[in-house]
């Protein structure tokens, strides 16, 4: 009760006898249908008309999880057909990640293998390095593997004793995630002349089964970890066309050629920041001069003299770095209420306490703050801006 199918990947039809059933779990006498394990998937397929939802090893043994309870029995001879596209795409895409480490033999530094998994639409590739892969880093990767898909090198399997594979170093394993690594032999898969890993998933030939790849993007799964993913087959021609229209669409609306697209973002963003630099330095020159009309805008209420007003910003930092910056030269009490009415910043002498002015101002219109007796903030508050200079300037505002 094993699978047999790292060593026969291309069968895809077979017959064979029930061993047991229990429930909707079937063991069968010999198996082509390959386990979930070491990053692959379980093979789909049928055995007779009941479909396979699931395959997994359970203490050594193959056990087929079905869609519904058999109507066959114990000791009966079925026929078995696995899902054979699903399998293909399995084969390639697991052939492609080894390609993938590969790769990153050389061009990575301190290379060390961390895992990989495939999905319907991608597969990953977990590295442990000291190189930051960075978007160049990804290109080459590409470039390589898709060279080494073209020159058709082939692939082959093979059984070595277990402390034979542990003490290679050209050996890629992860004991964590690899199939094989505690029995007393490791199978061994062998991409000609650039990669060889212990394995026990199913395989192509020859790389240019492959078809092609697509790096998509990098990510951090873990300390130490770069995961690089990518697509195969039709799934990298989608992502290629997709990516291939959108940077057209973006040469074409910067009037430029491909190859310069990336000088054209630069000039972008730099005209941008220039752009912003310049409203930045607009909107400082209005607010001082709203600053300047709020000078002799002042009245008294209780001994003191309060000003207050409302300033073309949202900058809550902003209105609290103004209100400081007059009450040395004209008040006793600066509040500055933003454009929106939804921050307000309050700055004393000492003499009034600004988380008071504050407080009630919340109180009244919503929001919260706080700050210290001499400088205070609030945010939040629901009012037209006009409404809350009334309050502050009313001489009883509570």
């Amino acid at each position: 009760m094993h699978s047999r199918a790292p060593a026969a990947p291309t069968v895809t039809e077979f017959e064979t006898t029930v061993d047991r059933i229990e429930g909707e779990t079937v063991v069968l006498d010999e198996t082509y249908f390959y386990p979930e394990g070491g990053g692959q998937p379980a093979d789909r397929g049928v055995i007779e008309s009941t479909t396979v939802e699931d395959v997994q090893t359970v203490d050594g043994e193959v056990h087929h999880e079905l869609a519904s309870p058999p109507e066959f029995g114990p000791g009966q001879t079925v026929s078995c057909a696995i899902d054979a596209q699903f399998r293909r795409y399995l084969m390639r895409a697991h052939t492609a990640s080894h390609a993938l480490y590969g790769a990153g033999r050389r061009i990575l530094d301190d290379l060390g293998y961390g895992g990989f998994g495939i999905t319907e639409q991608k597969v990953r590739v977990d590295f442990e390095t000291a190189t930051e892969i960075s978007d160049t880093t990804l290109v080459e990767l590409e470039r390589l593997v898709n060279r080494i898909i073209w020159e058709s090198r082939a692939v082959s399997w093979r059984t070595v004793p277990r402390e034979d594979a542990l003490s290679n170093d050209a050996v890629a394993f992860n004991t964590k995630t690899e199939e094989g690594l505690t029995g007393e032999t490791v199978r061994l898969v062998e991409i000609e002349d650039w990669d060889v890993a212990a394995c026990g998933g199913t395989h192509v030939a020859s790389t240019d089964e492959i078809t092609n790849i697509r790096v998509l993007d990098r990510s951090n799964p873990g300390e130490g970890l770069t995961r690089v993913e990518f697509a195969v087959g039709p799934q990298a021609i989608q992502h290629r066309a997709r990516e291939d229209v959108a940077a057209r669409t973006a040469a074409r609306a910067l009037d430029t050629r491909l190859t310069e697209l990336p000088d054209a973002v630069d000039r972008l963003r730099t005209e941008k920041e220039q752009l912003a630099e310049e409203v930045e330095n607009l909107r400082a020159q209005v607010i001082e001069a709203r600053l300047s009309d709020l000078r002799d805008a002042t009245v008294q209420k209780e001994g003191d003299e309060w000003l207050a007003g409302v300033v073309p910003s949202d900058d809550a930092n902003a209105l609290a770095e103004s209100a400081d910056r007059l009450i040395d030269q004209t008040a006793d009490v600066v509040a500055l209420v933003g454009e929106s009415g939804e921050y307000v910043a309050v700055a004393t002498t000492g003499e009034v306490d600004a988380r008071e002015v504050v407080s009630k101002l919340t109180d009244r219109f919503g929001g919260g703050g706080g700050g210290s007796q001499r400088t205070a903030q609030a945010g939040g508050l629901d009012a037209p801006p006009d409404e809350i200079v009334a309050a502050l300037r009313a001489t009883d505002q509570s």
